[in-house]
C-alpha cells in the first residue's frame, strides 16, 4: 500500500508523476529527451540501460515496465532477458556491453565508474555524449527506482499490464498523455 494517497489506477511511475504534475513536468521532459530524443543509441538500447539499473535496484515496477519497453523496440524478448543475467554475454554489440557495464557502475556509485570502463567503451567505438547520455540515464533510474519503492507504489502482478505499458512507452514515449490516464480505470486492473 502506498504511504501517501495515490489513484489506485495508476501504479508506479504514473500515479507518482500523477500526484504531483509540478515536480512531474521537468522529469518527464528529462526522460522523453534522454530516451525518445534524437540519440546514435537506438530507443531500445536506451530502454536496455534503464532496464540493467532498474534490475540492479530491485525495483520490480521499473525494471518490469522497461523490459517491456525494450521488448516492444526491439521486437524480442531475449535480450532484455540476457542483459539482467549477464553483460558479458548478451547478444549486444560490444560498445552496448561496455556502457551497460557503466551503468551499472552507475548503479552502483557514481565514485564506482572507472577511467578503464570509460577507456573501453571509448575503445569499442561509445562517443563522448553516448557515455554522457548512457550515465545520466543510469542516475534519472536510480532516482525513479527510488522513487517507486520509496513510496511503496503499487505494483501490478500481470504481465499483461506490463505488454500494455511497454506499447504506450513505445507509442507515446514519457510525455503525459493529452488526455491523462482515466481511461485506465477500467483498461488495466493493478492487483
Amino acid at each position: 500500500m502506498p504511504y501517501i494517497p495515490l489513484e489506485d489506477h495508476l501504479p508506479g511511475i504514473t500515479g507518482l508523476l500523477e500526484y504531483s504534475k509540478e515536480t512531474a513536468a521537468p522529469i518527464r521532459e528529462l526522460t522523453q529527451v534522454l530516451l525518445r530524443g534524437p540519440s546514435t543509441l537506438t530507443e531500445g538500447e536506451r530502454e536496455l540501460i534503464a532496464t540493467v539499473v532498474s534490475h540492479r535496484n530491485q525495483c520490480k515496477f521499473c525494471v518490469t515496465a522497461h523490459t517491456a519497453a525494450a521488448d516492444v523496440l526491439l521486437g524480442e524478448h531475449e535480450t532484455s532477458a540476457k542483459v539482467k543475467e549477464d553483460i558479458s554475454t548478451a547478444p549486444v554489440s560490444d560498445k552496448m556491453k561496455a556502457l551497460l557495464t557503466i551503468a551499472a557502475q552507475v548503479q552502483q556509485s557514481g565514485k564506482a565508474v572507472t577511467t578503464e570502463s570509460i577507456q573501453k567503451a571509448k575503445d569499442v567505438g561509445a562517443t563522448d555524449i553516448e557515455i554522457h547520455d548512457t550515465v545520466l540515464i543510469a542516475a534519472l533510474f536510480c532516482l525513479y527506482n527510488r522513487y517507486v519503492d520509496g513510496l511503496a507504489t503499487v505494483t501490478p502482478s500481470q504481465p499483461e499490464f506490463y505488454q500494455g505499458l511497454g506499447q504506450r512507452l513505445k507509442d507515446h514515449g514519457y510525455n503525459r498523455l493529452p488526455q491523462g490516464y482515466d481511461h485506465l480505470k477500467k483498461n488495466n486492473p493493478v492487483h
